[in-house]
């Protein structure tokens, strides 16, 4: 994998952090227990072929941000 010497980790104490780029800063995952969780589609080449199935955070989210039609939303995280 092309830049694969160039990510950084930051993991807290529970385990869980991010997986990002050392030179830009850029966010490319989440990492819980050592594995991927969730990969930050700004960082995707091309169209990943995915819809979105809920938007979790809504209660902080911008002002200026829309919520798309259909999609189920949670003011905080999703139960558990």
């Amino acid at each position: 994998m092309t830049g694969e010497d160039l990510l950084t980790s930051y993991i807290g104490k529970h385990g869980a952090g991010l997986c990002f780029c050392s030179r830009c800063g850029s966010t490319l995952c989440g990492i819980v227990d050592g594995k991927v969780h969730g990969v930050t589609l700004g960082c995707v080449d091309g169209d990943p072929g995915i819809e979105i199935g809920r938007h979790i955070f809504v209660g902080s989210k911008a002002t200026w941000e829309v919520m798309p039609e259909g999609v189920v939303v949670f003011e905080e995280g999703p139960p558990a």
